[in-house]
């Protein structure tokens, strides 16, 4: 999707705020965020953030760990859980499905798929599960190196 094709479709979910990227790799093509707010919210309140580059398009998704929509992965909710709590829930599921499950380089477990990276967001005192749903993005090896600089403020205390 391109950034005005992500917009048109972000709202239909509800109210936008597009703004732009900090450059922080020179590598990455430039990019916007594109924050979803819920529709009917008293409040607004931010439940989902996309990042669109100008070369990839649409990247990455990431739902609010607080207002964000329930999503699952293979009946495991991912969105707002205690992380060592979904850390045990995925050690079950690997084990009972004999497959792999992974953790990022934070330390955060979820699916062994390339396309879902698990990450913290502070509420409050306490660390929630907030998932990316991301695609590679120019000049990237790793859905981990394609994250937005962004996200990564995410796991420090927010009040």
């Amino acid at each position: 999707m391109t950034v005005d094709e992500a917009v048109e479709a972000a709202q239909v979910l509800g109210q936008t705020k597009v703004s732009d990227c900090a450059r922080h790799h020179k590598v990455f093509s430039p990019t916007w965020k594109i924050e979803v707010h819920r529709q009917g919210a008293a409040s607004g309140l931010l439940a989902v953030t996309a990042y669109v580059s100008q070369v990839v398009g649409l990247f990455c998704i990431a739902a609010d760990a607080v207002t964000g929509p329930q999503v699952r992965y293979d009946g495991i909710p991912l969105v707002g859980r205690d992380l060592s709590e979904l850390e045990s829930d995925m050690i079950a599921y690997a084990e009972a499905k004999d497959v792999y499950f992974r953790y990022n380089v934070d330390g955060c477990a979820g699916p062994d798929d390339p396309g879902v990276v698990m990450c913290g967001q502070h509420v409050g005192q306490v660390l929630r599960s907030r998932p990316l749903f991301m695609v590679t993005r120019d000049g990237a090896n790793t859905e981990w190196d394609s994250m937005p600089s962004e996200e990564y403020r995410h796991g420090q205390s927010q009040t």
